[in-house]
């Protein structure tokens, strides 16, 4: 047998084994890039309409808590409507936060739970065998996770401080979370977490993170933010630029960005959103959007308080294009969500405000894209599946579950079930847009 034809039978058995038809091009992964203001797979652009699955890696661990019969169960709906990119986490530290996950990844500084890096080893070579790609956060500025505020806590050995003891309250967890930024011990801890997670090697396909083309890009944190002026604000850029940089020296293949969620997640500056995103390392401009959170929306008040809520919505979003076209980079919108009428929790109770929200964002993205602005994908918050409250006062509690309300919220206040009808249709719907959009606009090589 020639050497040739060898090679030829060792790619088909590759390809059946992965399950994957379009992981080799030219015998080489085909990773997601970036060429101007759109992402390029292969010789198209990529668009998307995505999910956050965050706790993908806890329903892929082979302890107790996983669930990798349920985990194959969702992947295969969400692949079935259209939706090929999930954020998800691979960062989690035990924290004695009341509120923070539990378990996590990172028990201490060096010392993981290696069932759950099993279960993320599982989640992504599932994610390959379906076509899909993922998003994977590193970090987190909030408390649900552990984040950047046990690291300080490793770093200094300073109590933690909980946003829910009402002597310390969200002000000052959020300042001292972003004492992270100057910490040089808690960052060289999670350079090291950082090293450890992108040269892991792959136990269900033997591919290390750095070389598996499932991995879309790597994201510093969720929803990193300033925090005070001046100085501050200084550290907060340079570990954005020096942090970034460290990935790209260790994983030449996938993009980078911050995770931050826009202009509300930077004081509301543009200069600040703008230098953030404006370093070398930074491939693309992400934003979330949360119209609940920052006072505009309320669900048992739909009447008075949606309208408004639209017009806002959709003027935030524009600015964020303007913004992106100005960097000259494409933008993702990472997260948003809204709960059903009445702020139900129970699946299939009616979500007539959140559907003509959805179709409103998803329409505006696809015309804005059709003609050339830089939106390359949304991912909505979130994901629940196939899962159920087990509780019914909707709390979650130790030995629960997991769905896409992370513990520390009501079970069911964002998630999207299985048994949401409505919104399913709409997500099907423009999921087939987004994914065929790629297929009719041609690529912009302008600026290659």
């Amino acid at each position: 047998m020639s050497i040739k034809l060898r090679y030829l039978k060792f790619l088909i058995l590759l390809l059946l084994i992965t399950g994957c038809s379009t992981f080799f091009v030219n015998n080489s992964p085909e990773f997601i890039k970036v060429k101007g203001t759109q992402f390029i797979l292969g010789d198209k652009p990529y668009y998307f309409l995505g999910t956050n699955l965050w706790y993908g890696c806890y329903l892929g661990s082979p302890g107790e808590i996983g669930d990798r019969e349920r985990l194959k169960r969702e992947l295969d709906l969400l692949q079935s409507l259209g939706i090929k990119n999930l954020r998800i986490l691979a960062a989690s530290e035990t924290s004695e936060i009341k509120n923070s996950l539990k378990p996590s990844i990172q028990i201490k500084p060096g010392v993981y739970d290696e069932d759950l890096l099993e279960g993320l080893d599982f989640l992504l070579n599932e994610m390959l065998e379906r076509g899909m790609y993922a998003v994977v956060f590193l970090n987190n500025y909030w408390e649900w996770s552990g984040g950047m505020s046990q690291y300080n806590t490793w770093a200094t050995g300073e109590k933690v401080a909980d946003p829910e003891n009402p002597k310390v309250g969200w002000g000052e967890f959020m300042r001292r979370s972003a004492t992270f930024y100057k910490n040089e011990k808690a960052n060289q801890y999670f350079k090291e977490f950082i090293k450890t997670i992108v040269t892991r090697r792959n136990k269900f396909n033997d591919l290390s993170y750095f070389e598996d083309p499932t991995i879309m890009a790597w994201q510093l944190a969720n929803e990193p933010r300033p925090w005070g002026s001046g100085d501050d604000v200084e550290y907060y850029y340079a570990w954005i630029d020096s942090t970034a940089k460290f990935i790209h020296s260790i994983d030449p293949n996938h993009l980078v960005t911050t995770g931050n969620e826009g202009l509300m997640g930077s004081l509301g500056s543009e200069e600040y959103y703008l230098k953030a995103h404006d370093s070398k390392y930074i491939d693309y401009v992400t934003f979330h959007l949360w119209a609940k959170n920052w006072g505009w929306f309320d669900a048992k008040n739909i009447d008075s308080t949606y309208p408004s809520t639209k017009q806002k919505a959709i003027d935030y979003i524009v600015k964020h294009f303007q913004l992106a076209r100005r960097l000259h980079k494409p933008i993702t919108m990472e997260e948003f969500g809204m709960a059903r009428d009445n702020e139900f929790y129970n699946p299939g109770s009616p979500s007539t405000a959140r559907d003509d929200y959805f179709q409103t964002i998803y329409k505006l993205a696809y015309d804005s894209a059709a003609v050339g602005a830089p939106i390359a994908g949304t991912n909505f918050w979130t994901w629940g599946g196939y899962c159920r409250a087990e509780h019914e006062d909707f709390i979650w509690r130790k030995g629960d579950t997991f769905m896409g309300d992370p513990p520390q919220e009501l079970q069911g206040l964002n998630s999207v079930f299985d048994a949401d009808t409505s919104t399913l249709i709409i997500l099907r719907k423009y999921a087939e847009i987004f994914n065929n959009l790629g297929l009719e606009i041609i690529v912009d090589k302008t600026n290659w």
